[in-house]
């Protein structure tokens, strides 16, 4: 039973200052917390015990596709225990801390430690249409073989906002990566993806995202990623930020401005390439607008891949969006 009766118009109001905008036409809002959370026993006396759930997985589970309903995450860990594998349309997690920013440090965390089921390939797998996903930290500490990823993104039209995806483990595996980038038409938006702390191993092609057409029937086509930090400690000059395997990996577009890719110059090693891939791109191009930026990496994007470098300051392609120390 709801003991306030403007619960539901104060939950819009809450969430309309989270995401930025109006909730008008959300469809059911639910309401997740740990049993043990504070937010848990606040909630208890707000919400209908029906939209009130203690996993992620449950309230996801009763969530309509199509209906734009809204998971909201108390600002605490929210452990999966299998991959959370999100093939609904129009459904959005929204972190309930109110943090804005790059992400950095998002309280509303979706983590998944040790398992041992080969489906386990991330933290979330996203294949639906129209998901948002706003103010979350995605973590990974998997080991079993087949779990390489935080996020593994395969769906259309996805937003995320906000968000930071972090993956302790694999951190000597070649094609390991924070996130798996098959989405058609995703938006990166205000996001921190890898860790400066966590020195790479080895000659690896560890990147912070895969572009490579890992997901069957997938692709990435028509990203967008813009006011993003890109994290690295390298220990080998073969480390990547992004990187694609093959020349069609990236379909049509996938352009990035006022982005950082940061290099901790504490690694071993400097990076020879920011942006690169193990083919010239046939079917797109990558473009790096003249807002994005590099610290101790050789060269923002290598020549003859389909990388296009946008930097009218810069004399050279070879050192357009390279920061050069005052």
């Amino acid at each position: 039973m709801i003991k306030n009766k403007n619960i539901a118009l104060d939950a819009n109001i809450a969430l309309s200052k989270i995401l930025g905008g109006g909730v008008l036409g959300a469809g059911r809002i639910m309401y997740v917390a740990p049993s043990t959370s504070a937010s848990y026993a606040y909630w208890q006396g707000k919400v209908n015990s029906s939209d009130l759930y203690t996993t992620v997985a449950a309230a996801y589970a009763d969530a309509v596709t199509g209906r734009n309903d809204i998971i909201v995450l108390s600002p605490d860990t929210h452990t999966v225990t299998a991959m959370l594998n999100v093939s609904k349309n129009r459904v959005h997690f929204v972190g309930a801390d109110l943090r804005d920013g790059v992400g950095m440090g998002a309280r509303a965390k979706i983590s998944m430690g040790v398992t041992t089921a080969a489906t386990d390939i991330a933290t979330m797998q996203n294949t639906g249409i129209g998901n948002t996903f706003t103010s979350i930290k995605f973590l990974n500490s998997n080991t079993v073989a087949q779990g390489i990823y935080c996020v593994a993104e395969g769906g259309e039209y996805t937003v995320y906002k906000n968000c930071e995806f972090y993956k302790s483990t694999d951190l000597d595996v070649t094609g390991a990566a924070e996130i798996l980038n098959n989405g058609d038409s995703a938006q990166w938006l205000n996001c921190t993806i890898g860790s400066s702390a966590n020195e790479l191993s080895g000659a690896v092609i560890r990147p912070c995202m895969l572009v490579t057409a890992v997901l069957s029937g997938k692709k990435c086509r028509d990203n967008v990623m813009l006011d993003c930090v890109l994290l690295r400690k390298s220990g080998n000059v073969a480390n990547r930020f992004i990187y694609g395997a093959n020349a069609t990996d990236v379909e049509r577009m996938f352009y990035i401005d006022r982005t950082l890719f940061f290099s901790n110059p504490l690694g071993a090693a400097t990076p020879a390439v920011g942006v690169d891939f193990g083919a010239a791109q046939t079917e797109g191009a990558v473009v790096l607008g003249a807002g994005c930026s590099s610290v101790d990496v050789t060269v923002l994007g290598a020549t003859g891949e389909g990388v296009y470098v946008l930097a009218p300051s810069s004399p050279t392609y070879a050192t357009a969006g390279v920061s050069v120390a005052s």
